[in-house]
């Protein structure tokens, strides 16, 4: 089977081509450490998470990159008091690598829960600046930047009289990008106001600093992306991912910055995870249609009825293509919920089907798992991928039910395929049963048995009942409200 990816650069899908066979080599734009990470950052990486799976069961050795920014996020190029960074230090009233490791452990400790695999290689920033100045240097040596009052800028209008084209991967026309910007503070230290900052100088006030040739300053943002690619997977690589939001400019300018070094496109395929909307609305602390990750998980929100297990706000995700918007409601997420349900006990059931060698299926195993695989290699398409698992999910409880019949050999294959499908691929976990909920129900069955003893002047029944569990240790309380019970 062939893969297709739907390239960003192209506008459509193109027939997967890694530089060295066998071997992918991908980037994907990590977080800003500078606050809790947000559901729609999530959806990005469970996205690439779905993708860096799907290229490992597919037979490739994928070297996965995901960055860590925790220098140098600048707003604009105009004002250095715009750094992410500078504002929560004051905020917080801590240093800034305290805010970088305090949202890093926050960062790891979702995507841990989700079940994100980890990238092979997470570089950072900071650990990164002598290879951001080389390059800073690199494109000064060959005319695309140019020094300013200490900051150092890449220059646009250069890069495309040479025949290069700003703005081909987000379709903009470099007249209109001039015509439509706006003047910012401090635009009077750039020769046009859309060249972008490659190193800037840090005022007296500005914590994050390093020395360079042009001073002290920090780096620009769209530039470490350009250094870390470069260095862990070369100078073309195959697959950049990142959100939509990212297309322009940051994506636009490390196609430019890598050009612009090398010679050569610094892509083959790039990549874009759509947004996360929440009741239709975008998500947004502004306008209060906001939760946390965490919050969705625990239940403390006012968005949904019910707390809901990582592993099922994993299935709602992934029933949207990674490129198509994707909403999340209470409705979708009971929805997702029996879904999910429906799938792990198909599993389970699964496991009991004994197989018939003597009577032939009307299910065709091979034609169902082309199926799968043919979505799963049409660029990464879970939506179907889910609808064709569910297919089997179908025949699964036809066959417990004597309706269906498989072979020894069929069952074999049927087990081994849906359970890499569901948990190596989609990242799919079983939920634990919670022992302490499955105490609390059979107790509340036990006190209505007694309740039901009492009202009936059964009064033997319903003491039985109370020092038998007095004896395991668990104490009943009549009260006001009704019976309630401790563990002793």
């Amino acid at each position: 089977m062939q893969l297709k990816i739907y390239n960003s650069l192209a506008g459509e899908k193109e027939i997967f081509k890694p530089i060295l066979e066998g071997n992918v080599g991908m980037y994907v734009c990590g977080p800003t450490v500078y606050s809790n990470v947000h559901l729609g950052n999530v959806r990005t990486f469970l996205s690439f998470d779905f993708i860096y799976r799907s290229l490992i069961h597919l037979g490739y050795k994928v070297r996965y990159v995901r960055n860590i920014t925790d220098a140098g996020h600048l707003t604009d190029d105009g004002d250095v008091n715009n750094d992410r960074f500078v504002k929560q230090t004051r905020l917080e009233k801590l240093e800034p690598m305290e805010i970088v490791q305090k949202y890093t452990v926050d960062f790891h400790k979702v995507l841990d829960m989700f079940n994100l695999l980890p990238p092979n290689i997470e570089p950072t920033a900071t650990g990164h600046i002598v290879e951001q100045i080389e390059l800073t240097q690199k494109l000064i040596e060959r005319g695309f930047a140019y020094e300013s009052n200490g900051s150092v800028y890449f220059d646009v209008l250069e890069y495309n009289s040479r025949g290069l084209n700003y703005g081909e991967l987000s379709k903009r026309n470099i007249e209109e990008l001039f015509a439509n910007t706006r003047d910012l503070d401090g635009q009077g230290e750039k020769k046009n106001p859309q060249d972008f900052a490659l190193w800037k100088k840090a005022s007296p006030a500005h914590i994050m600093r390093w020395n360079s040739p042009w001073g002290e300053g920090f780096p620009g943002w769209h530039l470490e992306c350009t250094a870390m690619s470069t260095k862990y997977l070369g100078e073309t690589f195959d697959i950049h991912g990142g959100g939509m939001d990212l297309k322009f400019p940051h994506h636009e300018c490390e196609i430019a910055q890598g050009k612009a070094c090398n010679d050569a496109s610094p892509v083959n395929y790039w990549m874009h995870a759509n947004m996360l909307t929440m009741n239709s609305q975008r998500m947004s602390k502004s306008t209060g249609n906001y939760i946390l990750p965490m919050q969705l998980v625990t239940g403390e929100n006012d968005f949904f009825e019910k707390p809901f297990h990582p592993s099922i706000v994993r299935f709602c995700f992934l029933q949207a293509h990674y490129r198509s918007v994707l909403d999340i409601s209470n409705d979708a997420m009971i929805a997702s919920e029996k879904g999910y349900t429906r799938l792990m006990e198909a599993i389970k059931v699964l496991n009991s089907i004994t197989p018939n060698d003597e009577k032939q299926s009307g299910f065709s195993l091979e034609e169902w798992k082309n199926k799968a695989y043919d979505a799963l290699t049409d660029d990464f398409n879970s939506p179907v991928l889910i609808a064709h698992l569910f297919e089997a999910v179908k025949y699964i409880f036809a066959l417990n039910d004597g309706k269906e019949t498989v072979s020894t050999k069929d069952l074999d294959d049927l087990k081994s395929t849906l359970n890499a499908l569901v948990f190596d691929v989609l990242g799919l976990q079983t939920i634990e049963e919670n022992n302490n909920e499955k105490l609390d129900q059979t107790l509340k069955v036990l006190i209505e048995l007694r309740n039901q003893a009492r009202k009936s002047k059964n009064f033997e029944l319903s003491d039985q009942i109370r020092d038998k569990l007095l004896a395991e240790g668990i104490e009943l309380k009549d009260g006001r409200d009704g019976t309630s019970y401790v563990l002793n």
